[in-house]
């Protein structure tokens, strides 16, 4: 008589993944957080610059404001900062003095660009913005030689003040009704894409140069203020780009000061709001703090900041904070310090904030339940916090954690044997969820894995020449699944050998 093989097929093994997000956005103790409030001579300035340009001294306000611009928040001195504006002040002096000093507007203008590349500007940096700099070394860039020009023009009697693009500064003059541009960082930049022909002695022309005129169609003339202005957002840039966000609020916040007096008609291409440059100074220096670990320290931030300055983004910026302080604890596997953490913080959040955050804490939280299952009643326990989670969750995600849970428990009934109970449970689970392919394809699996447990048991007998024991066992089996082929096989093979005795 011939023994019969036994076999248990394999179930694939369901997982549910968490998907997190961590939002963009270092580290500063709470003490150390960057002052909110503008140097008081920055309103002065704005009051000074707000009277009539025409006004006998203005020239002085606009170099006293540079000065001011350029070294707020340094270790740059009251005396030094004197001495600086003494700079420019003598140099408007010589200028004055000049005998050959053109009589015409148009002939003022290229003159004083000639005179301040022979007696101020030395060399091009393309980063050094500053008015003090500029006067202490000569280094210069397209803003800190735009202001000089335009304070030298206005101290001539010119009217001045400049132009941004996208990546550029330069200054203007009004001549006779017509704006001229002034290239200022070349010593041949007056009235840019003009020919210029240089003479000998005599009156003979022995050769010219041309400065090509750059791409100036998209462009935002801006007044005096506004040009000045424009060191302290270079300054911004520089101090951003080197992770110095805390040192860059300070100077955001003195720029809106300044330009608090100088309301513009209409917004420019390149020349964002004051106020809105302000606010995004205040949220990268909060973003660095995110950026950094520091989630608590960025909602004290918000608190103290959006105090101050309010705007609807700081319950954006909080609830960033809060997600990214959840996610890291999720990570670490610290689910109920995320979910502590964001009930504490509830107060904080409006309920659009909230519910994103509870789904993804809930979803870390199931998760965390599912990979844990191993005994009875844990899976079932699971499957109750869904069915009543509504729509804490995307239906999808809800669909896929019910199916892992009802898998998971279906393995471990398989586990210990019973595949007859984790047929019955999966086929519950279609019952209370509906049809799922996942679903259906492993209770397939356990169907064939419970005919092959009923197969095993009837060879166990029949292989001990237990023949009338192995009959009633397999037709048993067949009432469970009648017609099943291997199971009729089992049948007929027991009837041949107990016909044959």
């Amino acid at each position: 008589m011939a023994g019969f093989l036994f076999f248990i097929l394999g179930t694939k093994r369901a997982r549910a993944a968490c998907a997190l997000l961590l939002l963009p956005g270092a580290f500063l103790g709470a003490q150390n957080f960057p002052s909110l409030e503008a140097d008081p001579a920055a309103y002065g300035y704005a009051e000074k610059l707000a009277r009539s340009p025409a006004s006998r001294d203005y020239w002085l306000d606009l170099a006293e404001t540079a000065v001011w611009a350029s070294t707020v928040n340094s270790s740059v001195s009251a005396a030094e900062r004197g001495a600086y504006l003494e700079k420019i002040r003598s140099a408007a002096d010589l200028l004055a003095a000049s005998a050959d000093l053109p009589k015409s507007d148009k002939e003022r203008g290229g003159y004083i660009l000639a005179f301040m590349h022979k007696n101020f500007l030395r060399s091009y940096s393309e980063r050094q913005t500053r008015i003090d700099e500029l006067l202490r070394g000569g280094r210069y860039n397209c803003v800190s030689s735009a202001v000089l020009y335009m304070i030298l023009a206005v101290s001539s009697g010119l009217e001045a003040g400049g132009v941004m693009t996208r990546d550029h500064a330069f200054a203007t003059i009004n001549a006779g009704g017509e704006t001229v541009d002034v290239e200022t960082t070349n010593p041949y930049g007056f009235e840019p894409g003009n020919r210029k022909e240089f003479h000998d002695g005599f009156g003979r022309a022995t050769g010219f140069a041309y400065v090509p005129a750059k791409n100036y169609r998209d462009r935002t003339a801006v007044n005096p203020p506004e040009l000045i202005s424009l060191i302290l957002s270079n300054r911004v840039a520089d101090l951003e780009q080197r992770g110095l966000f805390a040192e860059a609020v300070p100077l955001g916040i003195n720029r809106a000061a300044l330009l608090s007096k100088n309301v513009r008609r209409e917004p420019g291409v390149f020349f964002e709001d004051p106020r809105r440059d302000m606010m995004t100074r205040l949220y990268n220096y909060g973003a660095f703090l995110i950026r950094g670990g520091k989630d608590d320290e960025a909602v004290a931030w918000a608190d103290r900041a959006g105090s101050r300055f309010p705007d609807e983004a700081w319950r954006d910026f909080i609830a960033a904070a809060i997600n990214n302080k959840a996610v890291r604890l999720i990570r670490s596997r610290k689910t109920a310090e995320a979910r502590a953490a964001l009930e504490a913080e509830k107060s904080r959040l409006d309920g659009e904030n909230y519910r994103a955050l509870d789904a993804m804490v809930f979803e870390a939280e199931i998760a965390e339940q599912l990979n844990a299952i191993k005994n009875p009643g844990e899976a079932e326990a699971v499957l109750v916090r869904l069915d009543a989670a509504g729509e804490r969750l995307p239906g999808k995600i809800l669909a896929e954690m019910r199916i892992t849970a009802v898998l998971k428990e279906a393995e471990r009934l398989g586990r210990a044997g019973d595949w007859r109970g984790a047929l019955d449970w999966t086929g519950a689970a279609v019952e209370r969820y509906g049809a799922n392919g996942r679903l259906e394809s492993a209770r397939r699996t356990f169907r064939q894995n419970r005919i092959g447990e009923l197969h095993n048991g009837f060879a166990a007998l029949y292989n001990k020449k237990d023949l009338a024991g192995a009959k009633t066992f397999i037709e048993k089996a067949l009432k469970e699944y009648p017609g099943e082929r291997l199971l009729v096989q089992d049948q007929a093979a027991v009837e041949r050998a107990l016909g044959n005795r």
